[in-house]
């Protein structure tokens, strides 16, 4: 599997990272997990074609997760493009039935498929041959995390949340795990991740993966992010490979 991180930001604009997004390419197929403003810019970007996606799973829908989803949409319909499935969680279908009400024109132009899904679900995209299973995660709204295994590899992306057993169970023996790492060690915040969190749950239930990738930076991480590096080399022995992830970022796993 081939990951370009689109987007490793926030709702807050910061230079050089723009809101969430991540293609998982399988088998050739483009698989894009969460869609936030500017993603459909890093796409162009990144050298992938708009047209060629037609899977988006969405970990929740906050904003910065969601608000390029009907630009794709109206972008591969100016190109002629008009099919599309969506994964999501509770209220995924009533969000987007909800969206296109408000611009009536695209309404009938575009073949949307919204598929919810919830924790403890498997599911596999047409066109490719993998299983996607489904985890819970804790957010301020229903949130998933997702582990993605094809060909022998496992990655597994976390969404929004705090560190928590049931993304601990869905990462264990994983390849790659990318997990939001929002506010530096010592930052207090609820529904979101620093490093001194993220390493207690990691040794805690001895999360056995490869590789971390760091994503979803705010602001307040500036400046710290070789020590958040360099606290978690220093604490979790049991991963080989810690990186932050920064936009246009490709790795093969």
């Amino acid at each position: 599997m081939n990951i370009t991180f689109l987007g490793t930001g926030v709702a807050i604009p910061q230079t050089d990272r723009v809101q969430s997004g991540i293609i998982a390419e399988i088998e050739g197929k483009p698989i894009l997990f969460d869609c936030g403003s500017g993603i459909l810019n890093r796409i162009f970007e990144s050298r992938y074609n708009h047209t060629d996606i037609d899977t988006v799973v969405l970990s929740h829908l906050h904003l910065d997760h969601v608000a390029d989803v009907l630009c794709l949409i109206k972008a591969n319909w100016l190109c002629d493009k008009t099919n599309i499935t969506i994964y999501g969680p509770e209220g995924t279908n009533e969000w987007m039935t909800g969206l296109l009400k408000i611009y009536g024109y695209l309404q009938g132009k575009s073949d949307t498929n919204i598929i919810e899904v919830s924790a403890g679900d498997t599911f596999t995209p047409d066109g490719v041959n993998c299983k996607i299973t489904c985890s819970k995660g804790v957010h301020s709204v229903p949130s998933l995390g997702y582990r993605i295994e094809s060909g022998g590899s496992t990655i597994v992306y976390s969404g929004d949340t705090e560190p928590c057993k049931s993304i601990m169970d869905l990462s264990q023996d994983a390849d790659l795990l990318i997990h939001e790492c929002s506010f530096p060690c010592g930052f207090e915040v609820t529904y979101h991740t620093t490093p001194d969190m993220l390493d207690g749950y990691i040794n805690y239930y001895n999360t056995n993966v490869s590789c971390l990738y760091l994503t979803h930076l705010y602001p307040q991480m500036q400046g710290h992010e070789q020590e958040s590096i360099e606290y978690l080399k220093n604490n979790l022995k049991i991963v080989q490979g810690i990186e932050i992830a920064t936009d246009l970022m490709k790795i093969k796993v």
